[in-house]
């Protein structure tokens, strides 16, 4: 009886997580996608999967991957999802109360996923650079992971140093005295401040000779009030006769 290639003993380099808390089934869903592809297909294909294993099984290929480039000196433009799979883990038990005094059993599942990078055959690779070459000569084609990260790596570093370059210098300038003049941190007066002081002098002027016109009026007219009633005291009274004389004059 002839047996296929146990699961632990397939070729390539590979990277596991265990003890991961989804099931089994919802992460073959993923998994079935990725299968045969190259690692940067697969890479995209895990980054737009609206299913929520689909980051974590990024993070296993992504291991993958780094294992192969470290540990066994390939290129990772050369590789490709040789294997993946997910096997079952520990079912945690739980119970939640029901009516009638019952119980309902509650499975919380686990898994393991592994996931196998191998290198491509000659073939293969040949006819994805060609793929890639002629991409490139149309300039629709995305740089590769290993240059991608290349790049990545050598922009940050740059930043950094940037950065750093810029504290020292900070710091160097803020070490030295100066003794530039900073005129121009000085405030400057307000070109008519004679003409507002000249305009407020004769608001003030026109306000005094208001108020004392006000005050003048009053006494004016209780002096005539006075001449009046002494007028009309000095008159004398008139009499009977005197008002009858008036009343026939009038007719």
């Amino acid at each position: 009886m002839a047996f296929g290639t146990k699961t632990n003993e397939r070729p390539g380099t590979r990277a596991q997580v265990r003890h991961l808390r989804v099931s089994a089934y919802k992460a073959r869903e993923v998994l079935d996608n990725i299968r045969g592809l190259h690692v940067d297909d697969a890479d995209g294909v895990l980054e737009f999967t609206d299913r929520a294993v689909a980051a974590e099984i990024r993070k296993v290929l992504n291991a993958a991957v780094a294992n192969a480039e470290h540990n066994d000196e390939i290129d990772p433009n050369e590789l490709y999802v040789s294997a993946c799979y997910a096997d079952e883990g520990p079912t945690l038990k739980r119970w939640r109360p029901r009516a009638r005094g019952r119980a309902t059993r509650i499975r919380k599942r686990s898994c393991h996923i592994t996931v196998i990078v191998s290198r491509m055959d000659a073939k293969a690779l040949e006819q994805r650079r060609a793929r890639t070459e002629a991409a490139v000569s149309r300039g629709g084609v995305r740089r590769d992971a290993g240059e991608a990260r290349r790049a990545r790596v050598a922009k940050s570093r740059a930043a950094a140093e940037a950065r750093a370059a810029a504290e020292g210098h900070d710091h160097d300038h803020e070490g030295h005295d100066h003794d530039h003049d900073h005129d121009h941190d000085e405030p400057a007066e307000p070109a008519d401040v004679t003409e507002v002081t000249a305009e407020v002098a004769e608001v003030a002027e026109v306000a005094e000779t208001t108020q004392d016109e006000a005050v003048e009026a009053p006494a004016e007219s209780e002096e005539a009030v006075e001449a009046a009633v002494e007028e009309a005291a000095d008159e004398p009274p008139a009499t009977d006769d005197t008002a009858a004389d008036a009343a026939d004059e009038e007719r």
